[in-house]
């Protein structure tokens, strides 16, 4: 008998072990995808099968309170829950890599109702920020994973909204949605502890524009914000050594012909830098822009109708799916991604919980 690839004989049993544990290996793989849904309390979880372009129901926990920002830790292997009811906390769920279900670790407390939360590059750090308490702090995370208590809090100007540190985990923005500017602090890393930074703000213009959310690109060259109340993008120059910003672009992401009250909610890079992506509630789309790669400044390509009020959403790491959370609808949209224009294709609708409004998608090896 001939056997297959020209396998020497004595070689075959080694070989075919070796494709069963590569076969096993890739059985394993999955992508989880978790929904913070905030009236019922819970987090709905998915999984994402690119090869038939489908979301499957796998799970839901419930976490006794108002899910709202969540965020991953960097190793996968933890879910941070933030919960905007009383008393307010932080929830840590264990992330089984096999199912994708949750386990609670612990909770801790937070300060206020956080409208965002992040972990620093190393994990051992929180940050959250407060649009109602109009501050940001830093909470511990042990070597468990759990977060523990809050070891800083700083008052800000009027409603913070977004707080993330840069990929050298030197500096760290925040944005205050009231006070129209990013804020800007020196980061110790070992201390956890954040200090005063020059320039310490950046303005944000039009005054009331409202700056929510925020992206480096890729390389941190440059940061792209997000208005709540005028729906604009603003494309800021980083300077990753001093931690500052310059304004290059504005830009909107309201469809023409657009007369409503605008309601602007997220915004997330594609995988390879090319392409931006940000969420409006009132009309309920999608914007899509090509990112120049040379200026980082932006080409509008449009809109998409998504789910009704997307507030949240993020895009997978093949870039090839991009999947929105409806407010109002209770179910997320999963859009499928043109590799050619990067424009996000009619979408498959999934139930999920009540007010789903943020979104972590988490891939496993």
């Amino acid at each position: 008998m001939t056997l297959p690839f020209r396998i020497h004989r004595r070689a075959a049993p080694v070989a075919l072990a070796f494709a069963a544990v590569l076969g096993a290996q890739a059985a394993q793989a999955a992508t989880w995808v978790y929904v913070a849904n905030a009236d019922s309390e819970d987090v709905s979880v998915l999984e994402l099968d690119r090869a038939a372009g489908t979301l499957k129901p796998v799970d839901t926990t419930a976490v006794g309170g108002t899910a709202m920002p969540m965020a991953v830790s960097p190793d996968k292997r933890v879910l941070y829950v933030a919960l905007r009811s009383h008393p307010f906390r932080v929830v840590s769920l264990a992330i089984d890599p096999a199912s994708g279900k949750l386990r609670k670790l612990g909770e801790a407390p937070l300060a206020d109702s956080m409208a965002n939360i992040d972990t620093d590059a190393t994990g051992r750090w929180l940050f959250a920020a407060s649009y109602p308490g109009h501050k940001i702090t830093v909470n511990s995370i042990g070597k468990d994973g759990v977060v523990g208590a809050v070891q800083q809090l700083i008052p800000t100007a009027p409603n913070a909204h977004a707080i993330h540190a840069d990929a050298a985990n030197r500096y760290v923005l925040a944005t205050s949605l009231g006070g129209d500017h990013l804020s800007a602090w020196k980061f110790d890393a070992e201390t956890g502890k954040l200090a005063a930074h020059e320039p310490a703000l950046t303005p944000v213009a039009p005054e009331k524009s409202g700056p929510r959310h925020f992206v480096w690109s890729h390389d941190q060259r440059h940061l792209y914000l997000l208005d709540e109340l005028d729906a604009a993008v603003h494309v800021m120059a980083y300077d990753k050594e001093r931690g500052t910003l310059r304004p290059l672009q504005r830009t909107t992401t309201l469809p023409a012909g657009f007369t409503g009250k605008p309601w602007a909610a997220d915004i997330h890079l594609s995988p390879d830098g090319r392409t931006l992506y940000a969420s409006e509630r009132t009309s309920s789309t999608l914007s899509t822009f090509r990112v120049d790669a040379a200026t980082g400044q932006l080409q509008p390509l449009g809109q998409v109708p998504t789910e009704k009020t997307p507030r949240g959403f993020a895009v997978d790491a093949s870039g090839r799916f991009l999947i929105a959370a409806g407010q109002d609808s209770h179910h997320v949209a999963l859009h499928p991604i043109d590799a050619a224009t990067g424009l996000p294709g009619a979408p498959t609708r999934v139930p999920v919980g009540k007010n789903p409004n943020w979104i972590e998608i988490v891939d496993m090896p």
